[in-house]
Parts: C-alpha cells; sequence; structure tokens
C-alpha cells in the first residue's frame, strides 16, 4: 500500500525529516486519518507533502515500524508510525498541478483536502512520480 502524509514546513519540513533520519509520525487527531495510519505496514511507501506553505510533494518516505499508541497522548484511541525519509523527488508536485491533470481526479488529496493521511493507489503513484521526472 502506498499513502501521503501532510506536514506543515514550519512545524516539520522534508529538510528537517532527512537531518533527523527518522520521526514518529504523532498527533493525528483525525478519525479517518487514524484509521489509515492503522493501516500502514512496515515497508509502506509514503509521500512526503509539505501543507498550507508550498502545497507540493516533496519526497518519498517509507514506514519502517508500524502502528502503535501515539505517546504524546495517554489517550488510547491515538497511534502513530515510525518513517524514514527516501528520496527527496527530483521536482516537487504541486496540489496545482495535480488538480490539472485527469488522472488524479479521484485523489483523495484534491478529494479530501482537509485529510491528513491519504492513502494513494499505484495509478496516482505512478502519474505522480511522472510529473516530478
Amino acid at each position: 500500500m502506498k499513502w501521503l502524509l501532510k506536514s506543515e514546513p514550519f512545524k516539520y519540513s522534508w529538510d528537517q525529516f532527512v537531518e533527523d533520519k527518522q520521526t514518529f509520525w504523532d498527533g493525528v487527531r483525525n478519525y479517518q486519518a487514524r484509521n489509515n495510519l492503522q493501516q500502514m505496514k512496515k515497508g509502506d511507501e509514503v509521500f512526503f507533502y509539505h501543507s498550507n506553505e508550498g502545497k507540493e510533494i516533496v519526497g518519498i518516505a517509507k514506514v519502517v515500524k508500524a502502528v502503535y499508541p501515539d505517546p504524546t497522548t495517554t489517550d488510547e484511541r491515538w497511534v502513530c508510525v515510525d518513517l524514514q525519509p527516501v528520496k527527496k523527488l527530483k521536482k516537487p508536485v504541486s496540489l496545482a498541478q495535480m488538480k490539472t491533470e485527469n488522472k488524479l481526479a479521484d485523489f483523495a488529496l484534491i478529494k479530501q483536502s482537509r485529510l491528513s493521511v491519504i492513502p494513494v493507489t499505484d495509478g496516482e503513484w505512478k502519474t505522480i512520480l511522472e510529473m516530478s521526472e
């Protein structure tokens, strides 16, 4: 399975992620996003998306530890996963570009723009990678 995770660059940027070499993806407080986190498996690929500022996919990460309780809360409903950066895209793919691509018309990033953890189909993944070349 493939995914997209959003991060506001002023809070946690791709460059900071690369510098850290690994992070846990915490703070998700939306049930649908949490349900998506719960489906992530070790080895899953993840697009890293800068939200608010930039609004673009900037890199690829991978899940290195599957779902476990979010250590930033005592509320058992919330979970996180561990991620490592894999590579920066040759060129970022902006939300504006994705909105003009017919193959991405049903992409959850466009249809459910507020969701922070989004499944990505194989076709969507391939299209975005082609757009980043």
